[in-house]
Order: structure tokens, then sequence, then C-alpha cells
């Protein structure tokens, strides 16, 4: 697909080439071509360790071959429920090195959530934390699951893993099997299912291919990073704290790095002074966060004083930066730094929009990237039509880094992917520049602290709750979160609860970042005069009280 006529282009940087020719390749050989480029670089640092290049690839070939004589074949799906070290770098490139299928899961899930991916994917491995192991025990019998690997970040071994279980270090160094060659279609071998979820509340696992990652890596690279590959005056370090489990953390963060060549420190989470301290030490080149990241490095005290100015590019995602945000943390950064605020979805492998560092444009999630198009549709009387310039509908996306479909689930696919594009569900639209804006979102997913919530499914176990009669789960603006989950409910007739006991069930039922800060409890809700509830009165009613 050449690109050509597209008002974006004017925009572009002018080394970038819209129309970059992209070799097809697996992700295992992504790997070894970094090895050859920077070999004995240091590539991963976690804790107070660290491994080159070629180590990550001898560590990731010892895990291939020891999972093989496990019994994992191509195309079996090994679950991977780490936070983020380096022993989960090693795990999916050791899986994509057999054509196993990387399963993403989330280490916050809880039980229900947990059975649900299992058992959607029929994964027969995982590869865990041991602060999740009892948490996996628990809900095996349920599922395909017939061997957990368990991985410790300690010599000494704090829990006793049942007999069919082992250790990572010791699987490592127990079996001595060399990886055999497995042929790979890189354009049709499923490397990662990367669950989301969508209208129906129901997560599904999106199908991502050798070549998804590939093309999105190298899309990043030469729309966002190539200008600084040569650059002598940088430190080639970028500090990893965005989730693995995440699609940005792992495609854009990590995958990213090993087409650029940099070394990244690896945090398991975001912490704020832990995390500006790095920059103090390290000068990182870029940093990768979301929204609720810079608001929280912007209040910490003397921030100004652990080095941001020496970072050259600020990557935010997951949800559009408030503008207030965006013009105080300006003032951080160095007088040739930029701020990149930009858009991607599961679907598209993280990334599809961004602004260019040559023409930046406050409040707009940027341009698409090489080789990717975007537009605006509207619903006429003929059908979808693409809307008008300045004229909101709903988003649509296509590029190679595009999924190949939702696992099992070809209704849900062919909803979502309709000619080849990419119905997103969020709602904007496109300025005079061909600049993409974000206003709204067609789905009723809630975005807080970078973490989709989908409210069908909190509200699904809102009416566990015996007392409840009614649910709605919105998002409400939060300026630190991005947005807030609140629940509004109404009780059976003669029924009594507290709000304090709603938000205990919802602990016991949902990942944290999905439980309900907010409960209200009203007499009735508002409704469509067919009877459906409306979410969208509820948004307003909270709007309004904002502008008050």
């Amino acid at each position: 697909m050449k690109l050509r006529g597209k008002r974006w282009l004017d925009f572009y940087p002018d080394d970038v080439n819209p129309n970059l020719e992209i070799k097809e390749r697996t992700i295992s050989e992504l790997l070894s071509s970094a090895v050859k480029k920077y070999g004995d670089e240091i590539s991963l640092q976690f804790e107070n360790e660290t491994w080159s290049y070629k180590e990550v690839q001898d560590m990731s070939e010892k895990l291939a071959g020891s999972l093989f004589q496990l019994g994992l074949e191509k195309s079996d799906r090994l679950s991977i429920m780490l936070p983020n070290c380096a022993q989960y770098v090693f795990s999916v490139f050791g899986v994509v090195r057999l054509g196993g299928i990387v399963v993403q899961t989330n280490p916050m899930y809880v039980e229900r959530e947990l059975e649900y991916q299992l058992n959607d994917t029929e994964a027969e491995f995982m590869i865990c934390h041991d602060s999740v192991y009892e948490r996996v025990k628990k809900i095996q019998p349920k599922t395909s699951l017939k061997k957990i690997i368990v991985v410790q970040f300690t010599e000494k071994r704090n829990i006793k893993l049942d007999e069919n279980d082992m250790f990572l270090d010791d699987l490592i160094n127990t079996y001595h099997s060399q990886a055999p060659n497995i042929k790979i279609n890189p354009n049709v071998d499923i490397a990662v299912l990367q669950y989301t979820g969508g209208t129906t509340g129901r997560s599904k696992g999106v199908m991502l291919t050798h070549q998804n990652f590939v093309n999105q890596v190298e899309l990043v690279n030469e729309f966002l990073l190539k200008e600084f590959k040569d650059d002598e005056t940088t430190n080639r370090v970028v500090i990893s704290f965005l989730p693995l489990f995440h699609i940005f953390g792992l495609a854009s963060v990590t995958m990213s790095g090993y087409l650029f060549g940099y070394k990244q420190i690896i945090l398991p989470r975001f912490e704020t002074e832990t995390v500006l301290n790095f920059i103090k030490k390290e000068k990182p080149i870029f940093f990768f966060g979301v929204p609720t990241m810079f608001t929280s490095m912007l209040h910490f005290p003397n921030v100004e004083s652990y080095g941001l100015e020496h970072i050259k590019v600020f990557f935010c995602g997951s949800s559009p930066m408030p503008l207030e945000t965006y013009t105080r943390f300006k003032k951080l950064m160095g007088k040739q730094s930029y701020l990149s605020d930009g858009y991607g979805l599961s679907e598209m492998t993280s990334g599809a929009i961004s602004n260019p560092h040559s023409k930046m444009k406050i409040g707009s999630v940027g341009i698409p990237l090489p080789l990717t198009e975007a537009k605006v549709v509207i619903e006429t009387d003929n059908g979808l039509e693409e809307a008008p310039l300045t004229m909101k509908g709903e988003i649509v996306v296509r590029g190679p880094q595009l999924m190949k479909g939702y696992w099992k689930n070809l209704e849900e696919t062919e909803i979502a992917l309709r000619n080849g594009w990419m119905h997103t569900g969020d709602i904007g639209y496109m300025d005079e520049d061909g600049y993409f804006y974000i206003v709204d979102r067609k789905k009723d997913m809630i975005i807080a602290s970078g973490y989709n919530v989908y409210p069908r499914e909190v509200e699904e176990v809102i009416y566990q709750i015996p007392q409840v009669k009614e649910a709605i789960v919105i998002g409400i603006p939060d300026e630190y979160r991005g947005e807030t989950v609140k629940a509004y409910i109404t009780l059976k007739e003669n029924q009594t609860i507290q709000k304090e006991e709603v938000i205990a069930f919802c602990r016991k039922n949902l990942a944290a970042y999905k439980v309900p800060r907010l409960i209200e409890f009203r007499d009735n809700l508002p409704k469509s005069s067919v009877g459906k509830l409306l979410k969208r009165e509820l948004r307003d009613q909270e709007l309004s009280k904002l502008k008050k």
C-alpha cells in the first residue's frame, strides 16, 4: 500500500519515508539482527543485574529448548503472568522462538478473570510470579493448565511448589535441549494474544502476528526514533516501567529497543521518586508514559532538579494528555525536547497516530504513522461515508500493524474489521492539515491510570450483589488518573447495603484498577422510553457539576 495525496504527508519530517519497505521476518529474527549490531552492549538491566543483547538471546534460546522438552509446540499457548522483569522478556522471546503463542496475562487479575482467559485460550503452560502462584493453583482444575513455571527474584525458595511445577531457574538448569528450527510464517503465525475488551464487555484476544510486531517497531522507529540513532550526545537508555502485559509497554517500548539498540532499565512499576532518581542518574534518551505519570512527576517536590531537560522525547500514550498538564510539563523539558501525544490500540499492535517533531499540534493526537491510514466516518442514508473535515465521527484506521482478528470470535472480528479498516469505536475529527483529535468514545470504555476498564464487566459484578436492583458504571474526569470509576446503584425494595460493602465485593471479583472508587445510591436511574439505562445522562450530570 502506497500513501499518496494524503494531506498529513506535508507535515512528515524530511527524513521520514511514508512508504518505507519492511522486510518479512519473525520476532526471533528481529532479536538476531539486534545481536549482530549490538551484541555485547547492555540490553536489559533489572535490579542489580544486566544482560547484553547476546545474553538475552542465549537466555531465550535456553528457555526455548527447555520449553520444547516440556512439550511446548508450535501454536501452543503459554500464559505469562509476571510483573515487569528481565524474565518476562526472556519468556516472550523463548515462546515465539518455538512458534508458540504468548498469552498476555495481567498479574492483577483475580481468579474469575484469570479462569476466563485461560479457558478462552486453552493455555496448557504458564510462567508466573511466585506472588500469584496460589491464585493460579486455585483455578487450575477448572482450566487446561498442565505446567506452571514460577519466577522468583530471590535465591531463597519462599514457596513450595506442587510436584508437577518448577521454578524457572531450575527449568533452565535441568533441561539442556537445543531448540529446534521451527518454520514460521511471519504474516500468518500468531505471536501474541493481547486481551482487550469491547462493546460486549467480554475480554477478547487480539491476534497479533510476528510481522505485526516487526511492522510496528519499524514504523515507530521511522517516524519517531531514527533521527536520534546516530546522536552521540545522548545516552541510549530507556526506563521501562510501562506494564509489559500491556501492548504499549511490550511493543512500543521493549520491542522497539531491539531495533533502536537502547538499554532498557526495567522497573516492576512506576513509582515517581524511583523513576525520577533513575532519570537523574541515567539521563535516558526517551520517556514513554501515560498522562497520570506526567501528572505525578509534576507534583513531586523539587521535580526540576531531576534532569528531565536531558530527555530528548517524551511519548504520551493510552489517553490524551490534558492541555494544562502539557503546558506545565513543557516548562520542565529542554529547549530541544518535545512531547509527542499519540493514539493507538491493541488491535494496531500499539501505535497508529502520533505527533511528529516537525510540527506539533497541542490537543491533537497527531497524524498517521508511515504506511498507516486513518479517516473519520459517519452514518448516512447510503451507509458509512467519510466525514467532511472537522466533522465528528468514528475514527477508523488501517495499516500493516493491524491485527489478524479476535481469537475464536469471528462475530466480533467482523464487527471491528470492515473492508480492511479497524473501527475503533473512538469519536473524533480530522482538521485541514490531516491531524486527528479524539473527543469521545463510542464504546463506554473507561481509561483509569492508563488501564482499560469496561463498564459492563464491572456492572455484571455489581449485579451479583443480592441487594442490587440496577447499576450503571461510568468514568468521570479525574485530574490524576484521567478517569475514575463511579457506580450508580439502585437497591431492591426494603434492602440496604453500605458503600464499603459494595467496594469490598468488587475487590474480590475485579482487578484493583477496575474497582469503583465512588458509589452513589439513587432511587431511580435514568432510562429511555424503552427502558434502556442511560449512561450519557449521568455523564452529562457529572460534567455539569465540574463546570460549576
